[in-house]
């Protein structure tokens, strides 16, 4: 994670050509898919164990996974892995589900914060991937975009590949807000999602995007 996001800014290597943004974006969404799917499932475990409700976190975390996913299948329209990429993917998602599922039954705390701040990374990364499509160094990225991602986002029929990541930074920044908000009150056992009736619809911030696109 440092190699990546730290060196790699320091030496100018987060600006890529059209293929290596899309690597990095494919390899990304497998690895941010894996927290919501394995916090949801110790949470499950728990209340099934415990005989509890769980107050509305269970949902939330699986929406937030499933919402991961769509940004890969979305990408994955743009660029199909080779053996070496989905070996790495198996590797990395091996680690992260073993880690993550140790760490968070003895810290949620702790892992939402992690989680919380490599949601910031990511709003970062896709800033810096709208920034090169305005920049004009990107006219892949300036073609009409997959029906999926039309329909997912409810985007206009002109939308862009552009759109699409304006989209899917505005999702990292609210996974981001999420996870900070969720570590401040998981302490408490009795604390209620505040998240809890969101479903897997676009977030008030896609929908602003969506706006600044459709005039």
């Amino acid at each position: 994670l440092s190699t990546g996001y730290f060196t790699g800014r320091t030496l100018g290597l987060h600006r890529f050509p059209e293929q290596r943004w899309l690597l990095r974006v494919v390899f990304l969404e497998t690895v941010a898919g894996v927290p919501g799917f394995m916090f949801a499932m110790v949470r499950h475990m728990k209340s099934l164990r415990t005989l509890e409700r769980d107050r509305g976190w269970i949902k939330s975390l699986l929406t937030e996974a499933e919402n991961e996913r769509i940004h890969l299948l979305t990408a994955m329209h743009l660029y199909k892995p080779g053996k070496l990429l989905r070996y790495a993917i198996v590797i990395a998602q091996g680690i992260m589900s073993n880690c993550l599922f140790l760490v968070y039954l003895l810290s949620p705390r702790f892992c939402h914060s992690f989680v919380g701040y490599l949601e910031e990374q990511a709003v970062h990364t896709y800033t810096n991937l709208l920034s090169d499509i305005d920049a004009g160094k990107l006219p892949k990225f300036e073609q009409p975009c997959s029906t999926l991602a039309r329909e997912y986002w409810r985007l206009a029929e002109n939308a862009t590949w552009r759109d699409v990541f304006a989209n899917i930074r505005a999702d990292e920044g609210h996974h981001r807000d999420i996870n900070h908000d969720l570590a401040d009150i998981c302490d408490n056992p009795q604390a209620v999602n505040p998240y809890r009736r969101e479903g897997l619809e676009p977030t008030d911030q896609s929908k602003d995007e969506n706006k600044k696109s459709n005039n």
